[in-house]
């Protein structure tokens, strides 16, 4: 009990070796950032590589082939964009029970299309080029053109969309743990631990402020990063 709500180092009544105080359970709150760190990236990670590969996968088919199975893949693309993003997910996880592998399954159904609509519109421009006419006329397999022909030419844009989404999970897992349908305690994540501190935010302002300091820096420096693999990989968007 006495280490509960311990402030940061530069108090006279800090506790030694806790840098950035306690929480209401006496916890050091910078291992819980640091470690709440990993599971936010993990998931953001994660969820964004199923969904970029699974968008991928049926944006190239739909712009590929076109037709019947382009029409059904733009009208589920349509109804799910009927939705916001975090209302989705919101309303998902208020039915199934919170956890881990339910957030990330969320994000990634969330998130899938925005890939879906950027590469069937490029696949769309690409397949009437002449190297993949050329490909066609030669007898290569459909499957052939989509991996060596069509997937290549696609990745710089894909990578640019992935970076800016890993910002945006972060901040969407974040928000759905700090309303207690994200990753459940005791896992610590930036958005669960703000949720718990705002119950103490007149008598211990650390517990939120430093989260979300940690949150706004990662989600900024992840936005810079983003603008320059833009710059590298697609370098006619380059400022002169």
């Amino acid at each position: 009990p006495g280490q509960r709500l311990k402030p940061p180092f530069w108090y006279p009544n800090a506790l030694p070796g806790r840098w950035l105080g306690t929480d209401q359970l006496g916890r050091d709150l910078l291992s819980r950032m640091i470690f709440g760190a990993r599971i936010s990236l993990l998931v953001a990670a994660i969820a964004v590589a199923v969904a970029g590969a699974l968008g991928v996968v049926v944006g190239l088919v739909a712009g590929y082939y076109g037709g019947f199975v382009d029409q059904v893949v733009m009208r589920i693309v349509d109804i799910k964009l009927a939705f916001q993003f975090i209302l989705l997910a919101i309303l998902v996880l208020t039915v199934v029970r919170p956890s881990l592998i339910n957030v990330i399954v969320v994000l990634v159904l969330s998130s899938w299309v925005i890939y879906c609509r950027l590469v069937r519109a490029q696949t769309l421009t690409l397949r009437e080029r002449e190297f993949v006419i050329a490909a066609r006329a030669i007898g290569c397999r459909d499957l052939h053109i989509l991996r060596r022909h069509l997937a290549p030419n696609l990745m710089a844009a894909v990578i640019i969309v992935a970076a800016l989404q890993v910002a945006q999970v972060i901040i969407t897992e974040s928000v759905l743990s700090f309303l207690g349908l994200g990753v459940q305690p005791p896992t610590p994540t930036w958005g669960l631990t703000i949720g718990e501190g705002r119950e103490y935010i007149n008598v211990a302002w650390w517990i939120i402020t430093f989260p979300g300091l940690a949150l706004m820096v990662t989600v900024i420096a992840i936005g810079f990063l983003a603008d320059w693999l833009r710059d590298m990989l697609d370098p006619t968007l380059r400022v002169q």
